[in-house]
Parts: structure tokens; C-alpha cells; sequence
């Protein structure tokens, strides 16, 4: 947990980066793979915010096209608590939030008070973004070993350090989109790239990699075992499912 928040990364995703490692005793001198590469989710419409559930992670896309692409590891919804999918917007940026605590959270007993104040024991921590579904937020913790984790009652959390950056990016009025993507897919030059994550709901398959790539117009460029591996794996790093130009060629001369 110290070596993700060190590299601003989510607990999950180094984990998962790094099958076969212990994540509480990895072992003095055992090398350890950061997830700092990251597929783009598409965007519609700058500025922009979007959020990936299945990979924990928020993208902010400033108005300039130009402008760096700011993307930070979450904590999102735990089990029975999903963070909704969907369309937003952001109605309030709120500094030193109060949070009213629910009424089905009060009933399990995990909060005396009906409100707490600003201050450590605030889960909402120093900054808030409220969204145009009222109850859904954008917020800071004071728990964040809980980042790229299911620990909230359905939120948005982020480090204490990253609600406060993303906080001076974002205006009010800015198009938040939560989505469900476990597969991505790009193409960087002549290298087709895939990336897989494990869904927070269901399964995925091989199948829905090669319908994604087919859609993208990038299928007959791959390799169907890297493909494979890619989705057993998991790893949620992308990697190279590139045809390799033998191969290629050797299909080439075969359609002769």
C-alpha cells in the first residue's frame, strides 16, 4: 500500500500487476512492476471527466487538446454499494464538506452522529465534488489505503494529495462520465495494444476482446494467443498483442 500511493497508483492495480508477489510480505529486493501506462478512454466533449470502474481510475481531460491528459487512482463502491454508471455532471465543488450520514449506514451502527463535521474523522476528507445525482460524490478520505479499492458506500474517493489537484482543474458544469470498460484497445504506429482488468461484475471473455478489436478495425493485425494470455491474466497493464510481421506475411502468402 505504501509503494501505490508513493506512485500515485491504486492497491488493486499493483497487485494485479504483479501476480505470484506477496502484497503484504513481497521480500527484500523483490522487483515490482508499476502500472503507470495507461489506454485512454474515449471522451466526447472537453473539458471532461471519465471514470473507469472496473480499472479504478479517473481521467480528467482539460478543454485544450493540448493540455496533459491528469488521471488518478479511486476508491469506488463496495459489494452491494456499485458506483453507478452514467451521464454527470458537476453542480458544486465543496471545500471542508459535511457529511450527513445515511440513514442505512446509521442503522449499522458504524457512526453515533447523524452528522460529522469537518475534520479527520470525515471520510469525505478536505474537498468534495458533487455530482448531479445528489448523492453521488467526488471526494478526498481520511482511510487512504482504501484507494483502488471497493471501500466506499458507493462515492468516489481519491488521495487526500489528488482531490486537491483535481479540485483546482475541475468547474462546475464539467461532463462526468462512470463507465464499465474491463477491455481497452489501442493502436500506437504499427503496435495494437490491449489492456484487461478484472471486472468488478460478471465475467470476460476472449470473445468480447475480439469484438472490441473488430469494432476498432484492429483485429486482423493481432495475435490470438497474446490476446488470450492478455485476458486470462488480467494484469491491467497493456501490453503487446501485435502480430508479428512473419506471421503476417505468412497469412499474406497464404490468401495468394
Amino acid at each position: 500500500m505504501e509503494i501505490a500511493r508513493r506512485f500515485d497508483l491504486g492497491f488493486n492495480s499493483l497487485v494485479a500487476a504483479n501476480p505470484g508477489i506477496d502484497p503484504w510480505v513481497p521480500g527484500n529486493g523483490t522487483s515490482v512492476t508499476l502500472p503507470t501506462s495507461f489506454i485512454l478512454p474515449l471522451v466526447q466533449g472537453r473539458p471532461a471527466i471519465v471514470i473507469n470502474i472496473p480499472e479504478f481510475r479517473l481521467y480528467f481531460f482539460p478543454r485544450s487538446t493540448n493540455a496533459r491528459v491528469r488521471t488518478f487512482p479511486l476508491g469506488i463502491g463496495e459489494q452491494g454499494r456499485t458506483t453507478p454508471a452514467g451521464d454527470y455532471t458537476v453542480i458544486e465543488k465543496i471545500v471542508h464538506p459535511v457529511w450527513h450520514v445515511p440513514a442505512s449506514i446509521r442503522a449499522e451502527n458504524r457512526y453515533g452522529s447523524a452528522v460529522v463535521p469537518p475534520g479527520p474523522e470525515n471520510p469525505l476528507g478536505s474537498h468534495a465534488l458533487r455530482l448531479s445525482r445528489n448523492d453521488l460524490l467526488i471526494h478526498g478520505t481520511n482511510r487512504p489505503y482504501g484507494i483502488g479499492r471497493r471501500t466506499s458506500h458507493g462515492c468516489l474517493r481519491l488521495y487526500p494529495e489528488d482531490i486537491v489537484t483535481l479540485f483546482r482543474l475541475v468547474a462546475p458544469g464539467t461532463t462526468v462520465r462512470i463507465i464499465d470498460e474491463p477491455v481497452k484497445a489501442c493502436r500506437i504506429g504499427n503496435r495494437i495494444l490491449l489492456e484487461a482488468h478484472p471486472p468488478v461484475a460478471g465475467t470476460i471473455s476472449v470473445g468480447d476482446a475480439l469484438r472490441l478489436l473488430a469494432r476498432k478495425r484492429l483485429l486482423t493485425r493481432v495475435d490470438f494467443g497474446k490476446v488470450v494470455r492478455v485476458i486470462e491474466e488480467k494484469r491491467g497493464v497493456p501490453l503487446d498483442v501485435t502480430l508479428a510481421l512473419s506471421d503476417e506475411l505468412g497469412k499474406m502468402q497464404g490468401a495468394r
